[in-house]
């Protein structure tokens, strides 16, 4: 059943069309003169505390810039930072962004194991999909249903997103509620395995 949650949500996602971007990446690049101090000169953030962003498909980052801006994804440290953005400039800060190139780290190897069976496999009996399935199995995401990219990010960051959904701070996931779903059953062990393994995929 969850299988089939999960594939309607993606169907729903393929339908979205006012988040896909295009965008100038020439024209964006000084329009982000504001989001080097968190996230870098090249969306690679020094911190985990904030994403790396560089390499993310644009049509991803439109989506949360635009829910950021509308209130619809709650982020404290992003609260009012786009209010004086309309949706072109938005379209090409995302363009410049997802043309950068992103650093990897490296996996934690007593977790490998783990962390990559979660996200090539799923869990068969807690009937969780496999990430791959929506992330691609290189975690190069999906752009044109806004999925994002997930290799090479700080899995402090993932971690808290994962665990966000899971207790459902975090709901912009759609009518599908497709990662609130898929994180439900998740441990915390699982969540973190995941999260590193993904830092380091290649």
């Amino acid at each position: 059943m969850r299988l089939l949650h999960l594939l309607a949500g993606t169907l729903i996602f393929l339908g979205i069309t006012e988040a896909r971007a295009e965008g100038d990446a020439e024209r964006g690049q000084p329009l982000t003169a504001l989001c080097v101090a968190c996230h870098g000169p090249d969306g690679n953030s020094i911190a985990a505390t904030f994403p790396n962003i560089a390499g993310q498909n644009a049509q991803y980052l439109l989506k949360q810039m635009q829910e950021f801006k509308s209130n619809a994804r709650s982020a404290p440290l992003m609260t009012g930072m786009l209010n004086a953005f309309n949706d072109q400039q938005l379209e090409d800060i995302a363009a410049y962004y997802s043309k950068q190139k992103t650093h990897r780290g490296n996996a934690d190897p007593a977790l490998v194991e783990l962390g990559e069976s979660i996200y090539r496999s799923g869990i068969k009996r807690k009937e969780i999909a496999a990430c791959s399935s929506c992330h691609s199995p290189t975690g190069s995401g999906n752009g044109p249903a806004a999925f994002p990219a997930l290799a090479g990010q700080w899995p402090e960051y993932t971690e808290a997103q994962l665990k966000a959904f899971r207790a459902g701070e975090r709901t912009n996931d759609g009518d599908s509620r497709m990662m609130q779903m898929t994180t439900l059953d998740l441990s915390d062990p699982e969540i973190k395995a995941v999260s590193s393994y993904l830092y380091g995929l290649r």
